[in-house]
């Protein structure tokens, strides 16, 4: 099928700041420039990227069913998905039967499909491929994330709440060198942590008057750049309403796009479908078609919540998992660790279709696992190079690679 079918250790007050030393935030460490003080809000025709993290490693062959291949039925003939289940997108691939959204998605043209992501040498330990998927370096220790480092790129000056990881824990993916980015789970309860006796004095606005002493005005950037962020937060939660259903669970999408109608200046988002929830080692289609089907009504909204509110010509979401599963099922009825896998990409200005070379499901590696055909460091350098305009550095992507021509 053709293709439309390193750095200082010394601690510095970012440093400081990241590690959450002195000031205490509640799993979020939180910008300090005096940046957030007189930032503009987001506004309209500002490139935004969401990235959605599948955790515990998605089995892609009964997410994207190759129906049409006769293989995919000698290698599960107990787990395949039949033809008759299928959303069939075309006399080959269609969608596991739960995902109406992405289906509805692809058919409107706004959801592309990209087949056999990877990278050569995969780890099969969930934390391992995760950190290779997050940093975009396979194989290597790099110490920050890739969409950290793309914050890093696109604004080195840093300005606050410029990147935003929906999660109880910051993510590997967002951290960067120049950026600190605004962690939360609940936005309704976002703030500093503190013992109550301290409540009143740090939710004081500091002093803003000039100070000889470089510690303290560190604290009082600190504490001014934190009293925003969280109030900034929880004002466009508070602030937010929408009659779209997302389903049984918003995977985070639902405060993204609260962020979003609520102006915020966060250009880099990412999510996750977190602990683990794809690893399917046992009985896969009692689990893996409801978790699919809550992806896919969770992006399908949150691509309806964009239109609503005006910014769907905005907003581009990309999906990934750490690894794809093994070819053959188990004697559980699951799937084990696996290498390739489908990635997704949907948006008003994503020209839909399928993209890469599927890989074969006869020629396996000698672990059974599907070989890889596209880098999936292709995808990333898509979306920075075509939705967010960004030149081509290797330093990103920890090489070059030719981005698809996907964003219309």
């Amino acid at each position: 099928m053709t293709e439309h079918a390193r750095n200082d250790h010394r601690l510095t007050r970012r440093g400081f700041l990241q590690a959450g030393a002195a000031v205490g935030v509640a799993a979020s460490p939180l910008m300090f420039s005096s940046a957030a003080f007189g930032q503009r809000p987001g506004a309209s025709g500002q490139r935004i990227l969401v990235v959605l993290e599948l955790s515990g490693g998605n089995d892609g062959l009964n997410t994207v069913i190759p129906y049409g291949d006769d293989a995919y039925y000698r290698h599960r003939p107990k787990i395949g998905i039949r033809p008759q289940k299928v959303r069939k997108l075309d006399e080959h691939f269609g969608l596991s039967e739960g995902m109406v959204g992405f289906e509805k998605l692809y058919k409107d043209g706004k959801l592309a499909i990209v087949h056999g992501a990877g990278y050569a040498d995969p780890s099969f330990s969930h934390f391992t491929s995760m950190a290779y998927w997050q940093t975009a370096a396979p194989n290597s220790g790099e110490q920050y994330g890739w969409v950290g480092r793309l914050a890093d790129a696109m604004a080195p000056e840093a300005p606050a709440n410029f990147l935003i990881n929906v999660a109880s824990t910051q993510s590997l993916a967002v951290r960067a060198h120049r950026h600190v980015p605004v962690v939360f789970d609940n936005p309704a309860n976002f703030t500093r942590e503190m013992f109550f006796e301290e409540g009143a004095a740090l939710r004081a606005a500091p002093e803003a008057g000039k100070t000889s002493n470089a510690s303290q005005a560190f604290l009082r950037d600190i504490a001014r750049s934190a009293n925003l962020s969280s109030g900034l937060v929880r004002k466009a939660w508070t602030d937010y309403r929408s009659p779209v259903d997302y389903g049984i669970t918003d995977l985070g999408l639902r405060r993204v796009a609260a962020m979003i109608a609520g102006g915020l200046p966060a250009r880099l988002y990412y999510t996750a479908y977190a602990n683990n929830a794809f690893d399917t080692h046992v009985v896969q289609n009692d689990l893996q078609p409801r978790l699919l089907t809550y992806t896919s009504d969770a992006v399908s909204a949150f691509m309806q919540d964009m239109a609503r509110i005006g910014r769907a010509d905005d907003v581009t979401l990309m999906v990934f998992s750490e690894f794809g599963r093994r070819v053959p099922e188990n004697t559980s009825l699951g799937t084990d660790h696996g290498a390739a896998n489908v990635m997704f990409v949907a948006g008003k200005k994503v020209k839909g279709g399928q993209y890469g070379e599927p890989p074969s499901l006869t020629k396996l590696d000698p672990g059974d696992n599907l070989l890889f055909t596209t880098d999936f460091r292709r995808v990333y350098g898509t979306m920075e190079q075509q939705w967010l305009g960004q030149p081509a550095r290797a330093d990103l992507l920890n090489g070059t690679f030719k981005p698809f021509d996907m964003i219309a």
